[in-house]
């Protein structure tokens, strides 16, 4: 596992005004809730939400324990690794949010995460072995028709031009300028800069971040409905508070039957310049339900690293099993959409595990933070505050719910009882 440079700059998070920010210097706030321990279940970018809500948790003055029956690495990649981690304004293109108290929600969070990142990548480096793997690369968003037709796309595009994203730029020639084949039919385009994550390097460093923090790991399985557990779990890890971040796991955790896997795959091929021109912006096709494949017509091209180019992308709803190959027809289909991007693309080089796939944790009221409304069998309040559902936008939102999870532990410990939003949850 990669560890913390010592000659890093120490850098801690800070709640200011209702929202994360990343400060650098001696965290005052050190040991001020040493005494109150958490207990946050899962291990995957929302569980780093568990671990990203562990490391803002030590940040507040928490102690903390993190649960997952598994950890990232690069022998067996656990889903967020597995994830596009492109940084997008909301919806994301592997789907669209439904709730508008939830995507209300999620512009929020996604600024949250955009600074945090924009701040890190300036103070850490990305590359190394200790790096983070976070660089900002230039998006390029695409589309079969003036933006102005799709009602949907159109008013996207006007937040993030009004939210004074980094070079953002709408210019219809930006597939002549990266050479799209006009058998891609592409029309209209904007840009601007956006986080992309190389997740591989991102999880273990963060792992590793947490652990310097003083978080505690537990490599173990939760199973069960936490309404019933939660006694026995808090005295189990002598935890007052518990915070599920299990993603699919909310399923049986929560007994949330809204919550559904998304499967996603993606191609990994080497990007050195040699078989094919480098590529050195992230070149994006929305998800469309009218569009002319099963797919949706998805075209994810992203530089993940200085090497690996990555190739999306499906999304598949309900689909449980992770037994696609390169010779699947919706993996045909996916390689094809992309090979009309990049010239010279369909010679690539595949990289070490080509194919790799997961499955996204979809809710069907979509993205859930919130405190468990549920009482106790004994009628007392329950201590449980979930964070799941996030689906393919995980690091998109992970620091702006990380911070809206701070505030619930902090409403648990008052005794505060909890509020459900008034349209469904969020």
């Amino acid at each position: 596992m990669p560890g913390i440079s010592i000659t890093s700059p120490k850098v801690y998070l800070s709640q200011e005004a209702g929202e994360l920010v990343l400060r650098q210097g001696l965290n005052p706030n050190r040991m001020k809730y040493a005494d109150t321990r958490v207990l946050i279940i899962g291990g995957g970018v929302t569980g780093l939400t568990p671990v990203k809500n562990a490391w803002t948790l030590l940040d507040a003055g928490y102690s903390v324990t993190v649960v997952s029956d598994r950890w990232a690495s690069l022998e067996d990649r656990i889903t967020s690794q597995i994830a596009g981690a492109l940084w997008e304004w909301p919806p994301a293109v592997c789907g669209r949010h439904t709730d508008l108290v939830s995507l209300r929600l999620s512009k929020s969070w996604c600024m949250t995460s955009y600074r945090v990142f924009d701040k890190l990548q300036k103070l850490y480096p990305a590359g190394g072995r200790d790096g983070h793997g976070i660089r900002m690369r230039v998006a390029n968003f695409f589309f079969d028709k003036p933006i102005e037709e799709n009602a949907e796309e159109y008013e996207k595009m006007m937040e993030i031009e009004a939210a004074h994203i980094r070079g953002f730029k709408r210019d219809p020639l930006l597939a002549k300028k990266h050479a799209v084949s006009r058998t891609a039919g592409v029309v209209d385009a904007y840009k601007h800069e956006s986080p992309v994550v190389d997740t591989d390097a991102y999880m273990m460093w963060l792992r590793s971040l947490v652990v310097s923090k003083g978080a505690r790991l537990v490599t173990d399985r939760i199973s069960g409905d936490l309404i019933y557990m939660e006694d026995e779990l808090m005295e189990m890890y002598d935890a007052q508070v518990i915070i599920n971040a299990t993603g699919l796991g909310g399923y049986e955790l929560a007994a949330d039957k809204t919550v559904y896997p998304l499967r996603g795959a993606l191609i990994r091929v080497v990007n050195d310049g040699t078989r094919f021109p480098l590529v050195t912006e992230a070149l994006v096709v929305a998800h469309d339900y009218e569009k002319r494949d099963d797919d949706g017509g998805i075209v994810f091209i992203v530089p993940r690293n200085d090497r690996t180019l990555i190739l999306g992308g499906i999304a598949q709803p309900y689909e449980h099993q992770l037994d696609l190959t390169l010779d699947s027809p919706e993996i045909r289909r996916m390689r094809e959409r992309c090979n009309k991007f990049v010239p010279g693309l369909a010679d690539a080089e595949y990289d070490i595990d080509p194919l790799v796939q997961g499955l996204r944790p979809v809710r069907g009221e979509n993205v859930r933070v919130e405190r468990e409304l549920r009482r106790k069998q004994d009628g007392s309040l329950s201590r449980v505050v979930h964070s799941y559902g996030q689906g393919g936008s995980g690091f998109t939102l992970s620091f702006g719910c990380a911070g809206d999870v701070l505030n619930l532990v902090k409403e648990v410990e008052a005794c505060v009882p909890p509020t459900p939003l008034k349209s469904g949850h969020a």
